[in-house]
This record gives C-alpha cells, structure tokens and sequence, in this order.
C-alpha cells in the first residue's frame, strides 16, 4: 500500500438529480486538479428531497440513474478512484435503497454499499426523521482492497455505531469513511468528536465528505466535511457550510503505527455482562 492524494467533496445536493450531476462533474475535476486520486462525496448525492412523492418521481434504477451513469463516466475519464458517498436507487423490490458506489478508474463499479442504521429521531428544535420509512436497511458492512489502501464503508448515522467502525479495522481497513447529511444541530453537537473518536479508536484515517447549507426541500446541514489521521490530527476541513473540495495525503503506513502504539485491537478481550436486580444476577455475554 502506498501514499495518496484524497479528496472530499462537500456539496449542497438540490432536488434536481440532473443539475446535481452537473455539479458533481464540476468538483471532481476541481479534487483531480489538486492531485487527488481517490475522490468522495457526500450522502445524497444525487437529491436531497424530503417529500416522498417527489422522491418518488426522480427516483431510477441503477442502470438508468444519472448520478450513477455520471460517476462512472467521471472515473473513467479523470482516471481515478470516485467513491459516490451514496445515491438514492429505486430497488428492484419497490423499496429504496440509501446507496453508496466506488468506481474504479476503467468507470466500472467495483462495490456498493447500502446504508446499514436507519436516522429514525425526534429533535428537541421540532426536527423529526424517519428514514425506515423511505429507505430500506442493508445488511452487510463492505471493506474493499484499492492499489493504495483497504478502505471500509459507511454512511452517515452509521458513524454512531462503533461496532461496525471496528469490524472493518479488524477485516484490515486502514482507511473508513462516513459521508454524510449531518442535520446543523448533531453536527454542532457531534460531528468533530465522532470523526476524531472513529480514527482514534480504530487507528484508521478517516474520510467524510458532508452536505452542507439550506437546501432547496428546507432542511438545514451542517457541512465540515474531514480528513482525520489515526491519531487524531484534523488533516483537511470545510470548516463552513459552502461548497467545497478538501485533499489531503493519506499514508497508510501511518495506520500500521498508530496500531502498534495503541494496541487496543488486538488487545479487545471478551468479557460478560452482570446485571444485578434485587439480589438476583443475570450474566449475559457481549461481543469484544
């Protein structure tokens, strides 16, 4: 594995997928200009839309999406690595599936992933969200082996669940990702800790590029798309809500070391847990 150039592309997706794609087309070629190799970005990618029915009218299949056809084209082109931080696809079932693509430099696809943890929350500013109700979950966490590093996948909400940050850094991943849609309020609150905590804790980089600003269907996200290092260090922010294109180098050796500093990978033990409840005791066991 070698060092590399990433990007992170921080967008403010509207409810046109066409216009967005135009716009996607504009920022990778700004990210390749600054030398990067591998390119992200956001989730939602294609449209950010909270009526369903409106969803519903823009929404294609794989083959016939136009972020998807886009992306690939992109890739191809520029010769890179373009990691689409996810799309919404209309599944063959009916449902809708939260979709993240990694394209290859030929603008083949050489995986996906599908949303695992489902944002399903009531905010105390009145914010109210339920994803299980447009988005069916995927099963499956996704590591895969680029030229340059084993990289993980993920998609926003999934950053608060660490067990599956874990999963990828012990499947070997040196670098995890976490695009996201971050509401202005839990990134305000959380966004920094948990990108810092997911690195540090699994000696990984971390990439996520965000959506940021006032959107055109009203919600409001927080943007501060990062590059984290495995020991924590910020290596590149959009330390605002705007569009933009950060990049920084990404060494994977530097995972290996701060794994060899900090060792809790491979020092994770398995252990029980007692529940005591009016003199009784019940033992229950939890994964490390």
């Amino acid at each position: 594995m070698s060092s590399f150039r990433a990007a992170a592309i921080q967008m403010r997706s509207g409810v046109d997928p066409q216009r967005n794609a135009a716009d996607l087309a504009r920022y990778v070629a700004e990210a390749v200009a600054k030398g990067a190799v591998y390119v992200q970005t956001p989730e939602m990618t294609g449209a950010l839309q909270r009526d369903r029915k409106a969803l519903a009218s823009v929404l294609k299949a794989e083959n016939d999406d136009v972020i998807v056809r886009t992306a690939s084209e992109l890739a191809a082109k520029h010769g890179i690595h373009l990691h689409i931080g996810s799309t919404a696809i209309a599944r063959d079932d009916g449902k809708i599936a939260n979709r993240a693509f990694l394209f290859g430099p030929d603008g083949n696809i050489l995986t996906r992933y599908d949303k695992i943890h489902m944002f399903d929350v009531d905010l105390d500013n009145g914010e109210s969200w339920r994803e299980s109700a447009v988005y069916a979950p995927g099963a499956d966490t996704v590591v895969i082996d680029l030229p340059f590093a084993r990289l993980g996948f993920a998609i926003c909400y999934d950053v608060r669940f660490p067990q599956l940050f874990r999963a990828q850094a012990l499947a070997g991943a040196s670098v995890i990702t976490a695009p996201a849609a971050f509401t202005r309020q839990t990134g305000e609150a959380h966004w920094h800790v948990l990108q810092r905590a997911r690195a540090i804790e699994n000696g990984a980089f971390m990439v996520s590029a965000a959506q940021g600003g006032v959107h055109e269907d009203g919600r409001e996200t927080y943007g501060h798309s990062m590059i984290v290092a495995p020991w924590g260090e910020i290596l590149a922010e959009a330390d605002h809500a705007e569009p933009a294109v950060i990049v920084a180098d990404i060494d994977p050796a530097l995972s290996a070391a701060a794994r060899s500093k900090v060792p809790n990978l491979k020092n994770a033990r398995p252990f029980g847990l007692v529940v005591e409840n009016d003199g009784q005791s019940e033992r229950h066991s939890v994964a490390s």
